[in-house]
Parts: structure tokens; C-alpha cells; sequence
């Protein structure tokens, strides 16, 4: 697989927790989205580290085409 599988061409809203790292799914195969569960194992995707300072509502990237990865930059809407 060399592109990503979209799981919604959508953002996931999340709040995430200070000192807390998160493992954003870059390829789209996670059961468990936005996050990675190791899905990808043997293919040429690895999952994006996220560690927060703060306590706040983050915007992951849910079509997989973002350009800063883990978050949504639009790409969904775009053609």
C-alpha cells in the first residue's frame, strides 16, 4: 500500500491531556482511529508521536492527505 486508506473525510475533535503522548494512524487501517494500533506493521506507514504541553481540544486528521501531520489541515475538502 503507498497511499493511505481515508477512514472519513472528516477531522476527529479530541481532547488531549498535558504530558500525554498520542500515536496519530497515518496509514487509515487502525480499528481504533485517529490513533494507531498497529496496523500498518510490514507496509511503509509508521504512526506520528504527538506529545501536548497543555490540556486542549486538538483536530486530527482524518482523510489521511493533511500536510501537518497528525492534524487536519483542510485536505478533505479540497479536490
Amino acid at each position: 500500500m503507498t497511499n493511505p486508506t481515508s477512514p472519513q473525510n472528516a477531522p476527529y475533535k479530541v481532547k488531549v491531556e498535558k504530558d500525554k503522548t498520542y500515536s496519530w494512524c497515518s496509514c487509515g487501517l487502525s480499528k481504533k482511529q485517529p490513533f494507531c494500533d498497529g496496523s500498518h506493521k510490514g507496509g511503509l506507514f509508521k504512526s506520528v508521536k504527538y506529545l501536548t504541553n497543555s490540556d486542549k481540544e486538538v483536530w486530527f486528521c482524518g482523510c489521511k492527505r493533511t500536510k501537518h501531520q497528525p492534524f487536519c489541515d483542510g485536505s478533505h475538502s479540497k479536490p
